[in-house]
């Protein structure tokens, strides 16, 4: 298994309880397919640097985590469906 980090950017303006609802979904997508989760650092409300989608701010969350390439193209397949993200990025560490 290789290391991956994913960035992404949620909507600022989703309540408490839908942030951590997205940062548990992306866990257990991982976990949920044989890898495993390193740390996840929760940056908190940044300022973007260009409005995305009419939006100043965004809720940043960096997630490390050991998977397999397959993980990778799921994650970034949900992260693509879901409205409330508005940027994500997945690199090998």
């Amino acid at each position: 298994m290789k290391t991956y980090e994913m960035l992404y950017v949620l909507d600022a303006a989703i309540s408490d309880e839908a942030k951590e609802s997205f940062v548990a979904k992306f866990e257990g997508i991982v976990s949920g397919n044989g890898g495993k989760v390193v740390s996840t650092d929760k940056w908190g409300v940044k300022k973007l640097a260009y409005p995305i989608n009419y939006k100043s701010d965004g809720y940043y969350v960096l997630m490390t985590f050991e998977a397999e390439s397959a993980v990778v193209n799921e994650l970034d397949r949900v992260a693509g469906l879901s409205t409330e993200v508005l940027r994500r990025m997945i690199t090998k560490k």
